[in-house]
């Protein structure tokens, strides 16, 4: 063992020294010096685990993040022994093992260097809490680039940066505040056109530095616990954010309504008030499907109950709410009052439910109902227990919940304090290790009750605080933000980084949580967040009396905050699709220029521009008054949204940016699916579905998803996959689509827009059958058809 001392006790660290024995069972491979052991398991071509015992022994091998279907795929993999390093290899990598000091290098099959140790594998002892803080150190390479770890408040890049991982209650957050409410231990590596990711699945207290204290060098370490990490080879970034999602799960796809617009606020009641909101909505034909209950809804902040005077009927007033389109998410914290006439208390208590201090004393602290005792969703029969709470909520109506305060946050003091203890599924832990899973595993045992009870119908959770994996059963939001511009910024990063940090379903409190925007600012706001999974308005504004509406900043500004929300429901197919590529293969929902252009070091560094899906190209305004705006486009042609000009990629363009229009751009070849005009999901039946295909001489695909939208049927085949492929040239414009699927859809017929054709045609054929064209099919640059949805190939000529 190597010990390299410094000027205190404290920081004494400790090295492996030289590799002494080693074995091989199955897929794995032990590695053992004087004192400690390493452990590689193959788990796929691309995708290796490394773990490193510092005591000579491994801890449990238990993950709250990853999935049951991290399984490993039948891969060729061998070692060869060389007289400095050993050599794991597959079909992909290459890992290079150092026999005198563990270090690792990793490359691919021809040499290159994908990722190389530092320091590696070392550690320290963590003698004023007990336990080891565990680190790894890698060489930064030549232009490496930093991109991940969830909700990071920050540039894209994470060069530079040092930031860590504690749940965190951040109200009014700003720029560059850490750490945050997410604790997402994963990142992404980026240099000469090669990426990679790492998987730290740590949940203590854990740091990550991109070169903040030494340039060259990025380094991870956590107060406790074990090294242990994944890592990911791509070489594409999305290849890399679709194998994390096979180590911590994929998202099951969410209840169509819950894409649709959704409006809260600190709190909307009496039940009179509620209507009103919604009756609103309904007669300016503004889309909504959700309307969110906060805090006040409750009996004294009671978890689990309905303040009486202010909604005495709430199954009566969810059941008119339905009647209208409605659907009601009602929050839940997890502070439980401290009464015992309270019944969720004594039943708590009776079962010994509640987290407790190291001495035996339960967990006490104030929350919004005063003070609180918290249930340990650590142990199962805890969670079990959470989850048959939501029995009585559902049955009158409501459709989702709403998870906050759960990093878990106090007030006065923050958090829990650190002595307080945890089951963790039979392990009996310390808050240091349960601290960053607690609202992971509330949102979960959550969604468990709401699976149970809602059954067949999906449930749809949100959760302020989580882990690695929380995709498998929540969404998110960004927290307490500020109505300020810099904010607007702050949501497209946050939402950016999330998505290829596993956790696509996410979106930013419109217009700002605390304070007062004006009417430019909350239409800003509206426009970004139309293209943002999660879209909902909410606000502080029981502190102000400010109303937060889409009405509430005028005429001039309800009219466009109207026609974006009326634009996300008519693109809630392509919406849909674009999660159902999240849901079936990992892919991010957002995905950033460096996702999709990862040759192109132009896009290394762009945090305005991001794709949604395979064919959106949005930028935000983010500054009042702003005439034009400069936007970056990758390679490729690009049509502008608002009037089909066409833009050559690989460069930046100056967009002009009046109030009622954003940058926003389609690729060229895309077909991009419609609806047409709705008020809320499920209003009618659809009886034509829009297709707008957009010109390409390059040949292209593109894809729709379609199912029920709101029952598992999916999961038993119910459902279609349709194929489009544009092969045109410069005299005719060529589509063909093959069906997949057993849905029954209920339109018949597709109405095709065809955009940016650079021929003037005269007639079109149907599998096979010549129509001519008449003054009928054209508008302003665009043709127009109607098929049967059974078509096969459609020419235009």
């Amino acid at each position: 063992m190597q010990v390299t001392s410094s000027s205190s006790k404290y920081s004494v660290k400790h090295y492996p020294d030289g590799i002494r024995k080693w074995q091989k069972e199955g897929n794995y491979f032990y590695f053992y010096t004087s004192e400690t052991i390493l452990e590689v398991r193959i788990i796929s071509d691309k995708i290796v685990r490394f773990r490193y015992a510092a005591d000579g022994k491994f801890q449990r091998d238990f993950s709250y993040a990853t999935s049951e279907r991290l399984e490993e795929s039948p891969v060729d993999f061998g070692m060869r022994e060389f007289e400095e390093v050993f050599e794991i290899y597959t079909n992909a990598i290459r890992i290079w093992i150092a026999r005198d000091n563990l270090r690792l290098t990793i490359t691919d099959t021809e040499g290159r260097i994908i990722n190389q140790d530092e320091m590696g594998f070392h550690w320290q002892h963590y003698l004023l809490k007990g336990g080891k803080i565990v680190y790894c150190s890698k060489q930064i390479q030549d232009g490496e680039c930093f991109f991940g770890l969830g909700d990071k408040p920050t540039d894209l890049n994470l060069r530079g940066k040092r930031l860590e991982n504690y749940g965190t209650d951040a109200y009014g957050f700003q720029k560059d505040t850490d750490p945050l409410y997410r604790n997402i231990p994963f990142y992404y590596g980026l240099h000469h056109g090669i990426g990679y990711g790492i998987f730290f699945d740590n949940t203590f207290r854990t740091l990550f530095d991109f070169g903040h204290e030494r340039e060259e060098v990025c380094s991870f370490w956590a107060r406790g616990g074990e090294m242990n990490y994944y890592f990911i080879y791509g070489p594409g970034l999305l290849q890399v954010a679709e194998a994390y999602t096979r180590i911590t799960g994929t998202a099951e796809l969410p209840p169509l309504w819950a894409l649709g617009y959704q409006q809260c606020r600190w709190s909307y009641f009496p039940e009179k008030r509620v209507r009103e909101i919604a009756a609103e909505f309904r007669k300016r034909q503004i889309p909504c499907d959700v309307i969110h209950l906060d805090i006040d809804y409750m009996d004294g902040f009671r978890c689990f109950t309905w303040n009486k005077e202010h909604f005495p009927d709430p199954a009566a007033m969810i059941k008119e709410l339905g009647e209208q389109g409605f659907k009601v998410v009602v929050i839940i914290d997890p502070g439980i009052k401290a009464d015992p006439e309270y019944d969720i208390y004594k039943q708590g208590m009776e079962k010994d439910y509640f987290c407790k201090r190291a001495d035996g004393a339960f967990m006490e602290g104030d929350v919004w109902p005063g003070k609180c005792v918290f249930p340990d969703y650590t142990d199962p029969q805890v969670r079990e227990w959470w989850s048959g709470l939501f029995k009585d909520l559902l049955e009158s109506g409501v459709r989702g919940v709403w998870n906050d305060m759960n990093e878990p946050a106090v007030f006065e003091i923050g958090t829990f304090p650190e002595d307080v203890r945890h089951d963790y599924d039979g392990e009996d832990v310390s808050h240091r290790k349960a601290h960053n899973v607690y609202g992971h595993l509330m949102s979960k045992s959550t969604a468990a009750g709401l699976k149970k009870y809602l059954m067949p119908n999906r449930p749809f959770v949100i959760t302020r605080s989580c882990y690695a994996g929380a995709q498998r059963w929540a969404s998110v939001w960004t927290g307490d933000n500020v109505s300020e511009w810099e904010h607007v910024w702050l949501a497209s990063v946050q939402c950016q980084r999330l998505s290829v940090s596993g956790i696509s379903f996410a979106g930013s409190d419109i217009g700002g949580f605390i304070g007062e925007p004006d009417g430019e600012l909350y239409t800003r706001w509206i426009q970004l967040a139309t293209f943002h999974p999660l879209m909902r308005t909410h606000s502080a504004s029981n502190e102000t009396g400010f109303n937060q509406e889409p009405w509430s900043f005028g005429g001039k500004y309800e009219f466009i905050v109207k026609r974006f929300i009326q634009l996300r429901y008519r693109l809630l197919p392509y919406l849909y699709t674009t999660f159902w590529q999240y849901s079936h293969y990992g892919t991010p929902m957002l995905r950033p220029l460096a996702f999709v252009a990862q040759n192109d070091a132009q896009t290394y560094n762009r945090s305005h521009e991001f794709m949604l899906g395979d064919a959106l190209l949005i930028s935000h305004v983010d500054a009042p008054g702003m005439k034009e705006k400069s936007i970056y486009l990758p390679a490729g042609q690009w049509y502008y949204f608002f009037n089909d000009t066409l833009y050559e990629g690989g460069q930046s363009v100056t967009i002009p940016t009046p109030l009622e229009e954003m940058p926003l751009f389609v690729k060229a070849g895309a077909v991009v699916p419609n609806y047409p005009k709705i008020q809320y999901v499920d209003e009618k039946q659809i009886d034509q579905m829009i297709l707008n295909v957009y010109y390409s001489d390059q040949a292209t695909r593109s894809v729709l998803y379609e199912d029920a939208g709101d029952h598992y049927g999916y999961k038993n085949g119910q459902y279609n996959t349709i194929n489009f492929k544009q092969v045109s040239d410069k005299q005719q414009f060529r589509l063909k689509k093959k069906f997949f699927g057993q849905y029954q859809a209920a339109y018949k017929n597709h109405r095709v827009l065809v955009h940016g054709l650079p021929f003037t045609p005269t007639e079109y054929v149907v599998d096979g059958k010549v129509y001519k064209l008449s003054t009928r099919n054209f508008a302003v640059g665009v043709v127009k058809v109607v098929l049967e949805r059974k078509f096969e190939e459609l020419v235009i000529r």
